[in-house]
């Protein structure tokens, strides 16, 4: 019998002193935006932000890709995704191609979910954002995050 080996892999192109460092939701919506499609305005995605334990951005990963109204978004590729970069934190961001920034029920029952699971693997969800065209919401900022207790 022969069993398939399972590798984990994670290769960063930058030196640690070179990551940009996320402190504020201001610094987290400006390196979302970096990296963001060009769809900002007609898919709804959801992006991943992995950081270490000194906040820099050890990268990326784009975790969903929707339609107009929605994306679905699946814990597990979440927390693969994190624990395959070596995680200590994330956050996470997805568009709302409406512009309206006010959180969706889904959105807070994902971001619960998602900062649950973190709480247990000790990787905490630092902040989720919602992008828009023209602005941003923070569900750190407006105390969303603290208020999502299980």
């Amino acid at each position: 019998m022969e069993l398939s080996e399972i590798s984990i892999n994670y290769s960063p192109k930058v030196k640690l002193s070179a990551l940009p460092k996320v402190l504020t939701s201001k610094d987290a919506e400006t390196q979302f935006r970096s990296v963001w499609s060009n769809k900002m305005e007609y898919i709804e995605e959801m992006y991943l932000m992995i950081l270490n334990r000194a906040n820099k951005v050890l990268g990326y990963s784009k975790i969903s890709h929707g339609g107009m109204s929605g994306t679905v978004v699946d814990t597990k590729v979440v927390f693969q995704t994190a624990l395959k970069a070596h995680a200590s934190s994330i956050m996470l961001a997805h568009n709302h191609p409406s512009g309206n920034l006010k959180p969706s029920e889904a959105d807070l029952r994902i971001t619960k979910i998602i900062k649950e699971a973190g709480r247990i693997m000790e990787i905490p969800l630092l902040d989720h954002i919602i992008l828009t065209q023209e602005g941003y919401y923070s569900f750190a900022d407006e105390g969303i995050l603290l208020s999502l207790l299980l």
